[in-house]
């Protein structure tokens, strides 16, 4: 096995769901940026990147996350970055959306007939192909999935720079939601808050990994 293979092994070893983080100890400002542009530079369906990354410092806050987001209590008690993610609403989106139609546009920079091939193509996926127009949930939880990529690529690439993290489905949604937009951060007309994340340095080292074995997660056809 060669340097380069060790090394994202190493990393994928040394990631686990920190529960006890250090609290003296920040992330370099250099370092975070590094993951935050990992979650900007990661792939979506159809590159539509339906997502927003809320980075939480203020303590006000998180104290008022507290009793509604049970599986960050121990994050908001040393790590050094939260993260909720926000994944985008039906409103945009859906092939025919404002939302779509800039990032095909303003973003991707397509000549007019390659964007109206590419709209035509995405209704059809999401009409056809995935239902994804069947309700509001199923066009929402679709865009919930890109975000759980982008977090994932984070949470490497804070492994590969020896920096802890701990991804969180422990919370109410409903209840975090309504908090956000009582705060003036959440338009729930257009988001809602997919998952959670933490990032820092841990304060006690973890058990070994368990993992079933890849003969038994793998089929070769």
């Amino acid at each position: 096995m060669n340097n380069e293979h060790q090394t994202i092994l190493d990393a994928f070893q040394f990631r686990h769901a920190c529960k006890h983080f250090d609290a003296t100890r920040v992330i370099p400002e250099k370092d975070f940026l590094t993951i935050l542009e990992a979650g900007r530079l990661s792939p979506s369906s159809f590159g539509f990147e339906p997502w927003k990354f809320l980075v939480v410092q203020s303590k006000e806050l998180k104290d008022k996350l507290w009793p509604i987001a049970w599986g960050a209590q121990n994050s908001f008690q040393g790590a050094s970055h939260f993260l909720i993610f926000l994944a985008r609403k039906k409103p945009d989106t859906i092939y025919n959306s404002q939302y779509v139609t800039r990032i095909m546009t303003e973003v991707q920079k397509l000549p007019q007939e390659i964007a109206d091939q590419k709209r035509k193509a995405f209704e059809s996926f999401q009409k056809n192909d995935f239902a994804l127009l069947e309700s509001d949930r199923a066009v929402f939880d679709w865009a919930c999935k890109q975000t759980y990529i982008a977090m994932a690529n984070m949470l490497t690439t804070a492994a590969l720079l020896k920096i802890d993290s701990c991804p969180i489905e422990g919370f109410n949604r409903k209840a975090v939601e309504k908090l956000l937009k009582e705060e003036g951060i959440l338009d729930t007309e257009r988001f809602g808050v997919s998952v959670m994340a933490s990032f820092g340095y841990r304060a006690v080292q973890p058990h070994l990994k368990t993992r079933q074995s890849l003969a038994s997660l793998v089929q070769w056809i």
